[in-house]
């Protein structure tokens, strides 16, 4: 369905065209795609084989029958075709083309266009499911809603996120903190998500929306990998993937309860009370370091075990780990210190 809705996009051919058929208070049947499945249950019409152009697309739904084109929409294939899919596909549509439309779409993988002559609009199907396209100003609309939503998020996700890098400096972590920053950031990864799907509606007139999503997503999908990192108890079952598509999957009911948010780090049983103490490998403060690589964060945390033990080490401690030289391991030192500076000085301001 993305694939659809980013293929009648403002801004691409075959939106311009489905807009001059509206405009002209006319309707149409329209197919993407051309292949064997296609021409299988297509009737009559004739061949035309021809470049698309809006104005043809137009132009061409003056009568009756469906319209195939190319499957990049690129040529207009046939037209004036009657389309004839299995009768017994169900479907929940009333009106012919409707009916026709979903039909098509549920029997084989193809988008199809319905565009209402009576009721001005434009629907696309693909599979079981329908979108009916939305005017443009009211999809802006919704999305510049969803931005602010995500803005005030984002800025409760900083606000906990800055807590826990506060907590794990002082070694004051707890299951709940873990859980709270995780809950946070699953929430603003999905009303960004929700805005994705508003950017591809909007095609072209979503570019300011795309800038403004991009600024604001900006470190967090790294931030909820590697507190996932450096919290979840890994095992030959259970790795860094298998919690984040668990993250993803809790429904909204379980995403508001911190214990089932718990539940994805995989921790052991007696860990199940949201004020236990946890200990942070040291992923997430050692990526914060500029141009420490992510090979070297590795060996580091493979050497020291977690955060409290490479805070302590020398600057010799962490120049024996190899690909840290003296030179890094001194700007790792003076890092971790000017993180664990800032963070608690954030946190008691």
């Amino acid at each position: 369905m993305t694939e659809a809705l980013a293929g009648v996009a403002p801004g691409r051919p075959l939106r311009e065209g489905l807009d001059r058929i509206l405009q002209a208070n006319m309707g149409a049947l329209i197919v993407v795609g051309d292949g064997p499945e296609v021409l299988a249950i297509c009737s009559g019409g004739f061949l035309l084989d021809a470049e698309f152009t809006p104005q043809r697309l137009s132009e061409l739904a003056k009568m009756d029958g469906a319209i195939i084109l190319a499957s990049d929409a690129s040529r207009i294939a046939r037209a004036n075709v009657h389309l004839v899919p299995n009768p017994h596909v169900p479907t929940s549509e009333t009106g012919t083309r409707h009916r026709t439309a979903e039909r098509v779409a549920r029997s084989i993988p193809v988008p199809v266009i319905s565009v209402s002559e009576d009721m001005s609009m434009i629907a696309v199907y693909v599979g079981d499911l329908k979108h009916p396209l939305e005017p443009i100003q009211r999809l802006l609309n919704r999305a510049n809603q969803a931005l602010q939503t995500l803005e005030r998020y984002k800025n409760r996700l900083d606000t906990v996120s800055g807590s826990l890098s506060a907590l794990e400096v002082e070694d004051l972590v707890t299951v709940r903190d873990v859980a709270t920053v995780l809950q946070r950031a699953e929430m603003v990864r999905r009303i960004a998500e929700e805005i994705e799907g508003y950017i591809v509606e909007l095609g072209t007139d979503g570019r300011l929306v795309l800038l403004q999503l991009e600024e604001l997503m900006g470190g967090v999908e790294d931030d909820r990998r590697l507190v996932i990192k450096d919290y979840s108890q890994a095992d030959d079952t259970w790795q860094l993937g298998n919690a984040m598509t668990a993250l993803a999957d809790l429904s909204t009911e379980d995403l508001l309860d911190l214990k089932s948010v718990m539940s994805v780090l995989h921790l052991p049983a007696e860990s199940g009370e949201l004020d236990m103490s946890l200990q942070p490998r040291g992923y997430r403060l050692l990526s914060k370091i500029p141009r420490l690589p992510d090979a070297v964060i590795e060996r580091i945390v493979q050497r020291f075990g977690n955060l409290q033990k490479i805070m302590r080490a020398t600057i010799d401690d962490l120049d024996d780990v190899e690909g840290v030289g003296s030179t890094r391991a001194r700007a790792i030192k003076d890092g971790l210190s000017r993180l664990a500076e800032t963070s608690i000085l954030d946190r008691y301001s």
